[in-house]
């Protein structure tokens, strides 16, 4: 009973660090007239909590969320009104993305590509970002199946024969 009480302490305190490291993005992304309230964080983090799970997926930083916000903030598309709600939602599709590429891409990289889609050809559609990325992360993993079916063999018909 004590054991579990000191890590619900402890990771009471982690959460609390989180959201306090989140709140202070508000210093940069007021510029753009978005800012984030403790409740809104605290609900993006569970939001982004469920869809890790969903996607079964491990996530011990929260350097994606920072880097989303970062990124996203400076979107004419984004407004105070649905901040929130969008943040949520490219949670949702980058971690979509991750899975559907099979890691294969880096984080920056891709968030920076959802960015650069998300602005030239969706102009702030989430439904439109979410349809081009899904044709995007299509034509990835052909190119990957591709690449691969070329390696195969190379070692035996290119190495020594014994």
């Amino acid at each position: 009973m004590f054991l579990s009480r000191l890590f619900g302490d402890l990771n009471a305190s982690m959460q609390e660090q989180v959201v306090n490291e989140l709140l202070e993005l508000n210093e940069k992304t007021k510029a753009y007239g978005l800012v984030l309230t403790p409740q809104e964080v605290e609900l993006m983090l569970a939001a982004r909590g469920q869809v890790l799970h969903s996607y079964g997926r491990v996530e011990l930083s929260i350097e994606v969320t920072k880097e989303l916000i970062e990124v996203f903030s400076a979107s004419a598309f984004i407004q105070q009104e649905d901040y929130s709600d969008t943040l949520n939602e490219l949670h949702e599709i980058f971690y979509d993305l991750k899975n559907e590429t099979e890691d294969s891409i880096g984080d920056w990289k891709l968030i920076h590509k959802m960015k650069e889609i998300f602005e030239e050809d969706c102009e702030g559609s989430l439904d439109l970002l979410r349809s081009r990325l899904e044709e995007y992360a299509g034509m990835f993993r052909r190119e990957l199946q591709q690449n691969e079916y070329l390696r195969e063999g190379e070692d035996d018909e290119w190495g020594p024969k014994m």
